[in-house]
């Protein structure tokens, strides 16, 4: 296959597609606040109710397992009635079960046993059913704005724009949990989201032909397929290509490390090296967290795009490779310093990895008429994957203490990286090849 030209878009397109990806990439950004204030609420819940840390996992396990089921499904949703009703679906929903999560911190009347837990387990699985709509939606959008020449700078900007929802909840969270009750961790992101479900319904639209503009060929897997979009087509152009299952098998991988890492450090920068979560070195290192994640998302965007001409996979492999070695430092240092620096490299090579495989491979190799369900795949894997770090990683820590935790995630680094040379020179061709 020739190499695709990067295409010149006019100024009215450029004004219209700006105004949808920034909407569509804020609302997604709040909609992380919604998903990981649980890490910041997971020491005060067990605080006050004697829970221990398999207790609490039992939670993370629920809501990431319903998450990683639901993406599989909500994906050929999502490419059937459209990204934006999608994603309004899932940020209305998620702001209701944000709400009821946090009013669980009045529900005494229930005890602190099974019940009470099983309450909190519940809603916040349903929360993470709507959360499964997010990437799948805004990929789905995303995929019929952008030519295959442009997807890896933009998942740039949209990866940065999800660390910015990470970094409101670092400042919210530990703020939260440490001068206002527990509860308003949930309310305030469900406040948030809310404003922006409204700023979806007004200005997002799902491809430039319905804001009265000509329709743009992405040059993607499936841009000249005129076949209807049905459950069975998209299935089909997903399911079947090697390529995309091998990278739901990297994802999963990718699920344990990102999830074993973004639901326990908190808590491990509590316990382990005794810091307050509104300390100033928690805040600094959680500010370097944040602004890695956006570094790696850059990096992975323009070397895939203009060093390995639009391929994802070597990208990813880099990222995987970095993530052993940060590891490493957090299982072998006990200087804070080293760790910071370790925590801080290893989510800019999370960003890499994600950025690349679920935000723009997807895009690639599932093409804008099957995007949602390749995200729904790779999205739905990699939260599999993360669902062993709630239970398993809590009843790991429970029984070993965090000596452990850093080598846990290790060997499916490895995996991942192995994967990645697999499909090194993958990259799809319009029509479906690959």
């Amino acid at each position: 296959m020739a190499e695709s030209v990067k295409p010149k878009h006019s100024t009215q397109f450029k004004k219209r597609r700006a105004l949808n990806w920034l909407t569509l990439g804020i609302t997604y950004a709040t909609m992380y606040m919604g998903r990981y204030n649980l890490s910041f609420a997971n020491k005060s819940l067990s605080d006050n109710f004697g829970w221990d840390k398999t207790m609490i996992g039992t939670i993370i396990t629920a809501a990431l397992t319903i998450y990683g089921i639901s993406a599989l499904f909500n994906g050929p949703l999502a490419d059937k009635i459209g990204g934006r009703k999608a994603m309004l679906i899932g940020s209305i929903g998620t702001v209701f079960f944000n709400i009821l999560f946090g009013l669980g911190a009045y529900f005494g009347f229930l005890g602190t046993g099974t019940l009470l837990l099983g309450y909190f387990a519940t809603v916040w699985a349903l929360n993470s059913y709507f959360q499964s709509y997010s990437a799948l939606s805004l990929i789905k959008v995303n995929a019929a704005w952008f030519h295959i020449r442009e997807r890896g700078v933009f998942s740039a900007i949209f990866g940065s724009m999800i660390q910015s929802g990470r970094a409101l909840i670092f400042i919210i969270g530990g703020f939260a949990v440490t001068v206002l009750p527990w509860q308003w961790v949930f309310f305030i992101p469900a406040g948030i989201i809310a404003i922006m479900s409204l700023m979806t319904y007004l200005f997002v639209r799902n491809a430039p032909e319905d804001a009265g503009l000509t329709p743009l060929d992405t040059e993607d897997a499936t841009s000249s397929d005129t076949e209807k979009i049905t459950v069975k087509y998209v299935v089909r152009k997903v399911f079947t290509n090697p390529v995309t299952v091998t990278i739901a098998i990297a994802e999963f991988c990718t699920g344990f490390v990102r999830h074993g890492f973004e639901q326990w450090f908190p808590r491990f920068m509590q316990e382990a090296q005794h810091l307050a979560l509104d300390s100033p070195v928690f805040q600094k290192g959680a500010f370097g967290v944040v602004l890695a994640g956006i570094a790696g998302a850059f990096i992975a965007g323009t070397m895939s795009d203009w060093v390995f001409k639009s391929r994802r996979p070597p990208v990813a492999f880099i990222g995987y490779f970095l993530q052993i070695l940060c590891l490493l430092v957090v299982w072998l240092s006990k200087d804070i310093t080293f760790i910071i620096i370790a925590f801080i490299v290893n989510s800019m090579a999370i960003s890499m990895v994600h950025s690349m495989l679920s935000g723009t491979a997807s895009m690639d190799f599932g093409g804008k008429r099957a995007a949602a369900t390749a995200t729904g795949l790779f999205d739905g894997m990699q939260y599999l994957g993360g669902a062993a770090v709630g239970i398993g990683v809590g009843w790991m820590l429970d029984n070993f203490g965090w000596g452990a935790w850093g080598p846990s995630m290790i060997g499916f680094s490895f995996i991942g990286a192995i994967l990645m040379l697999k499909i090194w020179s993958a990259k799809p061709s319009k029509g479906g090849g690959h």
